[in-house]
């Protein structure tokens, strides 16, 4: 293994990370180049999950329209 597997975490293990992070940062714990670096990593963390909500957002839109068109064929029956 390559160490590497927070590339592509799940949103919890995400949201975790980046909540540590801001933790770490607003207590002071951080050099100035492992705050640059942390920040850099939160602001990565940031856009995968939006990304991740965004489309979970649109597949709620999607199963919605298809509940709705369906409701509304049933009622008109």
């Amino acid at each position: 293994m390559t160490g590497k597997s927070q590339k592509s975490p799940g949103y919890e293990s995400a949201m975790t990370e980046l909540e540590q992070i801001v933790a770490d940062m607003e207590a002071g714990k951080l050099s100035l180049e492992d705050s640059l670096a942390a920040y850099k990593r939160g602001a990565e963390l940031l856009t995968f999950c939006r990304s991740r909500l965004e489309d979970a957002q649109q597949q709620v839109r999607v199963l919605e329209e298809g509940v709705l068109k369906e409701l509304s064929v049933g009622e008109a029956l």
